[in-house]
């Protein structure tokens, strides 16, 4: 466990730079594993073990004592306080906690803050209905680097339905269409199929239609195969580079 990190903050940008100016790149989240490289004034340069994605952190909310038990099943849940009342604090998919103690409804992640139990799952459960995980996401908005309820880009709503299963899966658009298997062999389209374009992926929900996080529509959206790939060819210039499957 030597320099095995955990983030115990809802959720962070992982900065290009250590500045907040910097270009966003990613995000971390609540119980995310994380390997401190270096430390420079109050930023870390760190590396996310899940996968290896290096980026600047605030140097605050991490600890090396964590043991998760269970992981957020839904878009993000409400953390309440002492008295079971609401805050303006959110967990979002995905985030793995450690749980102290739990009641009928809720459960308890650290002192004092509480969450719903329908909320969550036990750590080493899959959810082999991936369209269901796709679909927490629908109208969130598109943000470059995003991966959460407040924002989220294509690369990272796949990568999330692998992080979530405890799979690796690779963050950004051009290494993922680098680790995927697949072909362009002009085919009849089928659920859990992925499409890459230089930049972009989206994911098949059945035979007519795909789910992906959109820049010119701002949002997750269902939309059209053949449409979508007409209109990036359109509007982009860009083809399908490769056709590959969900599989974990």
């Amino acid at each position: 466990m030597k320099n095995n990190y955990f983030y115990k903050k809802t959720l962070s940008n992982i900065y290009k730079k250590p500045s907040v100016v910097s270009e966003v790149t990613s995000q971390i989240i609540y119980g995310e594993k994380f390997k401190i490289l270096s430390k420079k004034e109050s930023w870390l340069r760190i590396k996310t073990s899940f996968d290896n994605y290096i980026g600047y952190i605030r140097d605050e909310n991490y600890t090396n004592n964590f043991e998760p038990t269970h992981k957020v099943f839904s878009l993000k849940t409400t953390i309440l306080n002492k008295q079971k009342n609401k805050t303006k604090y959110f967990l979002s998919f995905a985030s793995k906690v450690s749980i102290i103690q739990k009641n009928r409804k809720f459960v308890e992640f650290e002192k004092n803050k509480w969450i719903i139990k329908k909320d969550i799952k036990k750590i080493n459960h899959v959810e082999k209905d991936y369209t269901k995980l796709l679909k927490l996401f629908l109208k969130t908005k598109y943000m470059w680097g995003g991966k959460t309820y407040k924002g989220i880009d294509c690369s990272a709503i796949l990568q999330l339905l692998y992080y979530y299963n405890n799979k690796f899966y690779p963050r950004d658009t051009r290494d993922q269409l680098r680790y995927s298997k697949g072909n362009i062999k002009n085919k009849k389209f089928k659920k859990g199929d992925v499409l890459f374009w230089k930049g972009h992926v989206a994911v098949c929900i059945n035979a007519k239609n795909l789910i992906h996080a959109y820049g010119p529509e701002k949002k997750v959206l269902i939309m059209s195969i053949t449409k979508t790939i007409d209109r990036i060819e359109r509007t982009a210039k860009l083809i399908v580079k490769k056709i590959s499957s969900i599989k974990y």
